[in-house]
């Protein structure tokens, strides 16, 4: 589940955000492929309704605080969005590939941040049911009021679920990693992030290299934090690999790679 106030550098630990002022952007009205579905208007029902009377503006304005200004809060801690979130789906069925994008869609095309943070944790729990054709949905939603609280739950686990049932998909990802989109290539910097000794350490590596010029915090942080989990898995690797690319990597990705080698 993702927390306001928490991301993923570990798990269960935040990611600094970093410096820097995301441009404030409010999603435009409901785009008219969103797939019809009936689950999606019972949850959407529901969640409009629980979560707006839980909200605190008081509490909402620290939250827009801490997240740089990214997109306005209701103001609801993580446990209290996480229970009304249960109540929500109390007795839904199980979704199928439309109701994911239906959801997720809707839920992004609201402008308070506890939405999108509800269509992720949703997406998360369902991404099983989704197949390789998911993709582009995920990209939209990557590319739709962009930050690393919703950005890297997307890439690790959503994303990355693709993928890993589907392999195939990581020629998409070969295109993702020279996006102009720095958090498309962020999401394929960090896709691989829970898959271990599965992880394709070729292409981790060669996607690092291809974006290890760049000045972007954003993707000098990923290029080390995706090199730092591999490395739990196969720490020479890592090692070998940074001892013999250092002078081409930041000092920035150098220190996250090795934090825990």
């Amino acid at each position: 589940m993702i927390a306001v106030m928490c991301a993923m550098s570990d798990p269960g630990r935040p990611l600094d955000p970093g410096p820097g002022q995301p441009p404030y952007d409010v999603p435009g009205p409901l785009p008219r492929d969103v797939p019809d579905s009936e689950l999606a208007d019972t949850v959407l029902g529901r969640l409009t309704t629980l979560y707006p009377a839980a909200g605190n503006p008081f509490r909402a304005q620290e939250m827009v605080a801490y997240m740089k200004g990214v997109a306005p809060f209701l103001g609801i801690r993580t446990p209290e969005r996480r229970a009304l979130s249960r109540t929500v789906l109390d007795g839904t069925p199980r979704p199928a590939e439309d109701d994911c994008a239906a959801v997720a869609l809707r839920c992004f095309a609201l402008p308070e941040r506890e939405y999108h943070y509800f269509a992720v944790d949703y997406l998360r729990r369902h991404v099983k049911r989704c197949s390789s054709g998911f993709l582009p949905v995920a990209r939209r939603l990557v590319t739709t009021v962009s930050w690393w609280d919703t950005v890297d739950h997307l890439a690790a686990h959503v994303v990355g679920g693709l993928v890993a049932a589907d392999p195939a998909l990581g020629a998409e990802m070969d295109r993702w990693i020279d996006d102009e989109d720095l958090w498309i290539a962020r999401t394929a910097l960090l896709h691989q992030l829970r898959f271990k000794e599965d992880t394709d350490a070729d292409r981790l590596f060669a996607y690092c290299l291809r974006r290890a010029a760049d000045t972007d915090f954003f993707l000098r942080k990923a290029i080390g934090w995706s090199l730092r989990e591999y490395g739990r898995t196969a720490p020479g690797e890592v090692r070998a690999f940074v001892a013999g690319h250092r002078s081409l990597l930041s000092p920035l990705s150098v220190r996250e790679a090795l934090k825990h080698l």
